[in-house]
């Protein structure tokens, strides 16, 4: 396959030496594995915005930069605002503290400026790149159920600790959901649990494709999911939920060799913050009693912690 055929890779250089960028640049095009193309920001508020984009394959980031700033700063920043974007740090000093304040601050690799060839720069390119993949791999895993792909019970929590934060400082309200698919155990004992998986999954895919980009949705539980609503008020979030479950009452789900597509229901709890809780703990107790409310009144319902009334679908 031709070069030109070939995805562009792209990297981005922070630096504020414009002699550095056409160096750079020079050795980017002579990479084995490219085409590479090399963006250059040369001030520290640019950089910064630049990595932050995450469109870099590798970020190539110099330790002096515009006004007496420096890379250890910027990659502390970057870090701090959940950078995933690997970094080679840059510089012109062989400090060996310096090596190790950078790898420290979170950079794949060092490099000496005086002493890299094209091909050591390629070379570490690719190393960043490979653990770089690597270490998103465990992130994935770190914070996501691997059946369904949503957030686990462990990031959710992570989550629903920094909304709360969030809605203090701010006085945004936002509301819990908490839900539990009707009669599962009944689902696994009759079709298996394979077909048990292919239900969490289905639902699971209803719930994130109706759900707004700033919700969080995870499963905490075996056939227990829970949403964050980021500044939705009792209404809101009652109309919501309630069209949910109206949506996936109508949308059976196909298990092979069974016949008739299987008919799966929701119940839900929603509690509000700041309305029904002091604390998160709290909070979802709240929101989980008002799903068992639920539950046992009748399923295929929501209830709300404060008025404790059912809206049916």
């Amino acid at each position: 396959m031709c070069s030109s055929s070939r995805s562009l890779k792209k990297l981005l250089l922070i630096d504020d030496n414009p002699t550095a960028q056409e160096m750079l640049s020079r050795m980017v095009v002579r990479f084995a594995d490219g085409p590479w193309e090399l963006d250059w920001a040369d001030t520290y508020v640019s950089g910064l915005k630049m990595l932050m984009t995450g469109k870099y394959a590798v970020c190539l980031l110099d330790y002096r930069l515009d006004d007496g700033k420096d890379g250890l700063a910027l990659l502390k920043e970057a870090r701090s605002l959940g950078n995933t974007t690997p970094v080679v740090f840059l510089t012109a000093e062989t400090d060996p503290a310096l090596d190790e304040a950078a790898l420290q601050a979170g950079a794949m690799d060092f490099l000496v400026k005086s002493e890299f060839t094209p091909r050591m720069l390629a070379r570490s390119v690719r190393y960043a790149r490979k653990l770089g993949d690597t270490l998103s791999q465990l992130r994935q895993l770190a914070t996501h159920d691997q059946l369904t792909g949503l957030k686990n019970r462990r990031e959710f929590e992570r989550l629903l600790a920094d909304e709360w934060q969030r809605c203090a400082r701010f006085q945004r309200a936002f509301a819990l959901v908490v839900c539990d698919i009707d009669h599962f155990k009944k689902v696994n004992d009759t079709y298996g649990h394979a077909a048990g998986d292919i239900v969490l999954r289905h639902v699971a895919s209803l719930l994130g494709g109706q759900l707004r980009t700033v919700d969080h949705l995870a499963r905490v539980g075996g056939e227990e999911f829970a949403i964050i609503m980021v500044e939705t008020n009792r209404d809101e979030a009652v109309q919501t939920i309630q069209r949910l479950l109206v949506l996936l009452a109508e949308s059976p789900c196909a298990l092979p060799g069974v016949p008739e597509p299987l008919a799966v229901t929701l119940s839900a709890g929603i509690a509000m913050m700041p309305d029904d809780a002091d604390t998160t703990g709290e909070l979802f107790e709240a929101a989980d009693k008002a799903l068992y409310t639920a539950k046992r009144t009748g399923r295929n319902r929501l209830i709300t912690a404060s008025a404790r009334n059912a809206v049916k679908p």
